[in-house]
Order: structure tokens, then C-alpha cells, then sequence
């Protein structure tokens, strides 16, 4: 029997300093009986990468991440066509992704299938995953392909559906250990561990946990006051904690059930801004938070499919600020806590082969509360229900569906805000033209409704904000072929989409004489048009060596055609550059892989004004990596260096934030 060899991510450090990491990916022990075994076989086979769904979605997996050079999920999907990381605050700073411009608040994150909910501020920290225990990350513009799936699948532009790992053991397997460390430049050091372990037949656990711990204290040359000399960053200590844990029940692919837990911790210094001859900040942030789901699919041999899932979660904040605050305590101390319940339940049913229908339904109530001065301590009341269906009728597939989204807040103090009640449509169209090759060409249109967030709605409000939800519409048209080959090419694909995206009342804050005190608005309208192409290919160059190749290109003109009295109607909206190229490229043999990863930008503005006062220049951020995989005491062992550089025309604040947080966006 062999041992089977996991590999793990590495960390990214700047250039001449490198992140040594040593795993230990599988340790498992063998029960003697009587059966007779049979001998192992083989089957080698060729991964096609996942493109050819209804709507385009692209996918890494637990191999890519070693040659990706990924450190959490940001650094996953940073490759993607159309998608740009948005890194608040350095190594320990949220990290957050726009797709095709629409905003972090227009892309749903799901949790093994159930959608994370952030009711104060919307957007999901893409820092906090393990990608230990992470067996795919997919990227699916307007929804995933199964329409038996949570009624909040639908809510959102574009989804980003994280998969955690499933145990695959057996009695001669009966466990898997795999523990690891990363260690790198200023003071980066992360050990974590994982255990898989089998119960009985249909019952299995996975518990996992890591530690992070880093400094970030890095020097950078601050020439913008003449005086041309080093500075050290400050204040970017980070200490995070996580842990979770799965129990499955796989009785078959088409009768299973999970439950899992999740607790996250972590203390980090908020670095803030740059200015000249002031001191370093003292903001802090610590999150404390608890979650526990479960989800039950069934699917019956008459074609009937049930899927149910639950979850309660508990998220706390904590901001505190002791230096250089004028008010009557002389510091700032605030404390959040978000308490949420959601409750989900779909089914599907073939009334045809070639036709099937479903109907989801979830609810969801979110409350927060504050020891901030005049808190409203709101509760809200989401209510999604869906109907959809999928009909293949000759070289044709269609899908459809309509969502209706209901909400209705309550608040303790204060006035509430109106509730708010939307239809959201969506249709999607792929057509096979020729049998005997593998081209599809596919469409789809779709709208989308958010509502205001709470942060949005009420904080530091004397009255509720006179807010409208934000509305986009999606357009897609494009084409996608894939061809397995024979020689040296194992497969090649090809995709290209052109899109055209609407938002109509854009939620948008403005400053104002307090930046305590934002004011938020109903102003913004913006119009993108962009395209999407994605070239992949695996290789065999030479006898034992196997080779990859991805090359993702986006173009984006998304534009503020708010009012034509602005100065800045018809510019490119802030940080978003029009042209954006992603290489990804690999070698392997006998152990060892090289790989590299480039991604090159054109300029943009830090402002909506395109004018020369908030130019940035176009940039391009490489890293290359070297991965070791060998036995010590019949033990699988992993180990990989990795090293990035900044070239072009790169800011230098941008070249340390990448080198920190290893994310391909600019730092906002």
C-alpha cells in the first residue's frame, strides 16, 4: 500500500528572503486481518480545469495551492480572471474580493455550501480560511450550476464556494496526521496541524488548527517629505488563533450529513496611513468568533432531492484606540457583538430526465449590539425564497429562476428603517453547436438586490439614512472549449466572456467633518464593460516531467456615470485598472516542482478623479517558488521556499504590502 502525499501552501516573502516550510502530511497505520489483498492499481488521469458549467467559474483545488503560493484563500483566487483582492491593512488586515467591479458586497461567500453573513459591514475576511483544510475554492459569476442549493445562492452577482476536506479513509487507513510550520520575513511564524479520523463505515471527523504570529515591522524609504530615509512600520503585530472541526456521516454520494465547528481569535494592530513626521497609530482590532452548521442532502431514486441546512454563528469585535483621541474619555474603546440563526431548506425534483425543478427557502435573523453612545441594537429579518428550473432540450440547456427577497428590521431604540421587498430574475443559456467538439457558447442576464447594511443604515445615525437598496444587472455572453489531447499535450481550454454590468443606487459614503461621522448616500451609478479570457494547458515536455500553464487576462471600463455635472463623470472608478494579465507556469519531476506566478497591471486613480494627482502607476508582482516532496522514516515530508519581487512601475508601498500579505490587489 502506498502512502498517499498531501501537499500544502508556502508563504510569500520578498525577494533574497525565504519561507522554509516542512510538513509532515500523512501518518497512517495499518490493522492486520485475514483478507487477502489485492494489488494496488494505478489510474493516471488528466484534471480539466472546471470551466465549462453554465455561467463561467473558475477553480483551484488542494494541488494548486503549493504552485499558486498561496497563504490563505485571497491568495488562491488572486489568478482569476476579473477578480481584484482588496487588502485592508497589511499582513494582518481584512482581505476582501471584487469581481468584475462590482464590490465586495456583491460577491457571497459560501461555506460548504451555506452562504457566511456579515450583517454589519457585509464583506467576508478571506484571510481567516485555513487552506489546510480547504479541498476547493470556485469562483462562479451570477451562481453555481445545481439549482437544489440555498436560497441565498441566488442573492448575489457572483459567488466564491469554499469546500472544506472530506476524509477517504479506509480500515487499512484508518487515520491521517499531517502538521506543518511556515516560518518568514518579520517574524512570520504559523504551525498547524490536522487530523482525519475513521469512526465506522459512514462515520468520519476532521479537526484542524493553526496559530499565526508576525511582527510586520518592515522598512520602507519615506522620500516624500526630502528627506529621503528609512522608516519602520509600526503597529502591524498580528496573533491569531483558529480551530475547527467536522463530523461526516457518507452513507453515498446521494445521502450524507455534517456538522461543523469553527472558532477564530485574533489581536491585531491597525497600521492606518502613512504621514509624514506623525506617530505611529495605536488602533487595535480583536475578533472572537463561533460558529456551528450542519447540512443534510438526500437525493431518492425517483429523482426527488432534498437538501437542508442550519447554522448559528456569534461574531465580536472589539476597536480600541488610546492615542491622540479628543473626546471626554481620551480614548476609544468600542465593542460589537452579532448573534445569527439561519435556517435553509430546498427540493428538487425530475419531472423529466432532461428536466428539473426546485424550490429553496431560508431565513435568517441577524441582531447586533454595541456599547457605542446611542446604539439603535437592530435585529433584522431576512426572508429568500426561490423557484428555478433546468430543461435541456436538444444542443440546448436552459436554467431559470426568480427571487423574491424580503427584509424587515427592529430596533431597541431609535426608528427603523422601512422594509424592503424585491423580485431578482435570472435566465441562463448554453448551446452545444457542433457534437462532435467540445465548444459551448453560453449566456446569461441576471439582477441582483442588496440592502443597506447595518454599519450603512445606522451607525452613528441620529435617524435612519433615507437608504435605497442597490440594484445591478449582469450581462455575460461567451464561449468555451476544451479538448483532451494525446502526445504532449494532456489538455488544452479556452474561454473568453464579455460582460456589461449596471449599478443603480450605488451605496456610497462621503466624507464628512468627522470621520466618525460618515454620511452615506444613494449617488452612485456605474457602468462596466468588460472581458474575461482564460488559457490553461498541462504538458509533458520530457519523459517523467510533467508541466502547467494558466494565462488569465481581464479588461475592465467601469466608469461613474453618476451625474454628467461631476468632474469626474465617464473616469474609471478608483483602484481598478483597465488591464489586468495573469501567468501561472510549473514544472515537475521526481519530487521536485518549480513554479511562477506574475501578475502585471496597467495604471489606475486612488480617486474617482482621473487626473494626475491620484495617478498610480501600473505594476507587476512576481514570486517564485521551489517545492521538495521525500521520505523520512517511510514518511511523507513537504518542503518549499518561495521569494517575491516587485517590478515595473510599482509603488513601494504596494511592493511591502504584497510582500506581507502575499495579496495581488492594491492596498487600499
Amino acid at each position: 500500500m502506498g502512502i498517499q502525499v498531501h501537499k500544502v501552501k508556502s508563504t510569500k516573502i520578498p525577494i533574497g528572503l525565504f519561507c522554509l516550510l516542512i510538513v509532515f502530511p500523512a501518518i497512517t497505520y495499518a490493522q492486520s486481518d485475514t483478507t487477502k489483498k489485492l494489488k494496488e492499481v494505478e489510474v493516471k488521469t488528466s484534471s480539466i480545469p472546471l470551466i465549462q458549467t453554465p455561467t463561467p467559474a473558475q477553480q483551484v483545488t488542494t494541488s494548486d495551492f503549493t504552485r499558486y503560493s498561496a497563504f490563505n484563500v485571497a491568495d488562491a483566487i488572486r489568478d482569476f480572471a476579473g477578480v481584484n483582492i482588496k487588502d485592508y491593512g497589511g499582513i494582518g488586515g481584512l482581505k476582501v474580493v471584487s469581481v468584475r467591479s462590482l464590490g465586495a458586497d456583491n460577491t457571497a461567500v459560501l461555506y460548504n455550501g451555506v452562504q457566511l453573513n456579515d450583517a454589519q459591514n457585509g464583506q467576508i475576511d478571506l484571510s481567516k480560511f485555513n487552506l489546510a483544510n480547504i479541498q476547493s475554492i470556485t469562483l462562479y459569476n451570477a451562481q453555481p450550476p445545481d439549482i437544489c442549493q440555498t436560497a441565498r445562492a441566488y442573492s448575489s452577482a457572483n459567488v466564491l464556494a469554499i469546500q472544506t476536506i472530506q476524509p477517504h479513509l479506509s480500515p487499512e487507513k484508518p487515520f491521517k496526521i499531517m502538521a506543518g510550520v511556515k516560518a518568514g520575513s518579520f517574524g512570520l511564524f504559523n504551525p498547524y496541524l490536522q487530523w482525519q479520523q475513521r469512526i465506522s463505515k459512514y462515520w468520519s471527523f476532521v479537526i484542524n488548527s493553526y496559530d499565526e504570529e508576525a511582527k510586520g515591522r518592515y522598512k520602507y524609504k519615506e522620500n516624500g517629505d526630502g528627506s529621503d530615509t528609512l522608516a519602520i512600520r509600526r503597529n502591524t503585530d498580528v496573533h491569531t488563533q483558529e480551530a475547527d472541526a467536522e463530523l461526516y456521516w457518507i452513507k453515498s454520494d446521494s445521502n450524507k450529513f455534517n456538522l461543523q465547528f469553527n472558532f477564530y481569535n485574533s489581536s491585531r494592530g491597525l497600521p492606518s496611513a502613512v504621514v509624514y513626521q506623525a506617530a505611529p497609530t495605536t488602533q487595535r482590532l480583536y475578533n472572537r468568533d463561533y460558529s456551528m452548521q450542519a447540512g443534510y442532502q438526500h437525493i431518492a431514486d425517483n429523482g426527488l432531492q432534498i437538501l437542508l441546512n442550519t447554522k448559528i454563528s456569534q461574531s465580536s469585535v472589539r476597536y480600541t484606540d488610546t492615542g491622540g483621541v479628543y473626546n471626554n474619555q481620551g480614548f476609544i474603546d468600542e465593542n460589537y457583538r452579532q448573534r445569527d440563526f439561519y435556517q435553509s431548506a430546498a427540493v428538487a425534483y425530475h419531472i423529466l430526465p432532461e428536466w428539473k425543478v426546485s424550490y429553496s427557502s431560508d431565513f435568517d435573523v441577524s441582531s447586533l449590539s454595541s456599547d457605542v453612545y446611542s446604539y439603535d441594537f437592530p435585529t433584522r429579518l431576512s426572508l429568500f425564497n426561490v423557484l428555478a428550473t433546468d430543461v435541456s432540450i436538444g444542443k440546448w440547456r436552459f436554467q431559470g429562476n426568480v427571487l423574491h427577497t424580503y427584509i424587515n428590521d427592529e430596533v431597541k431604540t431609535g426608528t427603523v428603517a422601512s422594509s424592503k421587498s424585491a423580485f431578482s430574475p435570472a435566465f441562463i443559456a448554453n448551446y452545444q453547436p457542433f457534437t462532435s467538439t467540445d465548444l459551448k457558447l453560453r449566456a446569461y442576464c441576471k439582477s441582483t438586490f442588496r440592502n443597506p447594511t447595518f454599519s450603512e443604515q445606522y451607525y452613528y445615525a441620529i435617524a435612519p439614512r433615507p437608504l435605497k437598496p442597490e440594484y445591478s444587472s449582469q450581462y455575460d455572453l461567451g464561449a468555451v472549449y476544451t479538448k483532451s489531447l494525446e502526445g504532449i499535450f494532456d489538455y488544452i481550454t479556452l474561454s473568453a466572456d464579455g460582460y456589461y454590468n449596471y449599478v443603480k443606487d450605488k451605496i456610497i459614503y462621503i466624507p464628512t467633518r468627522s470621520p466618525e461621522i460618515p454620511s452615506v448616500v444613494n449617488l452612485g451609478k456605474v457602468d462596466i464593460r468588460g472581458l474575461d479570457v482564460v488559457i490553461k494547458s498541462q504538458f509533458k515536455p520530457f519523459y517523467g516531467w510533467k508541466g502547467v500553464l494558466a494565462l488569465n487576462y481581464t479588461y475592465q471600463n467601469a466608469i461613474d456615470i453618476t451625474d454628467p455635472t461631476d468632474t469626474f463623470y465617464l473616469d474609471q472608478i478608483s483602484y481598478t485598472p483597465k488591464n489586468t494579465l495573469a501567468i501561472n507556469a510549473g514544472l515537475t519531476h521526481n519530487g521536485f516542482g518549480i513554479y511562477y506566478n506574475q501578475i502585471a497591471a496597467t495604471h489606475r486613480y486612488d480617486a474617482s478623479n482621473n487626473t494626475e494627482q491620484y495617478y498610480l502607476p501600473g505594476y507587476s508582482i512576481s514570486d517564485g517558488s521551489l517545492v521538495y516532496n521525500f521520505l523520512i522514516n517511510k514518511l511523507p515530508v513537504m518542503a518549499s521556499a518561495v521569494a517575491l519581487t516587485c517590478s515595473g512601475n510599482a509603488l513601494a508601498s504596494e511592493c511591502v504590502s504584497f510582500a506581507l500579505s502575499r495579496v495581488s490587489g492594491p492596498n487600499r
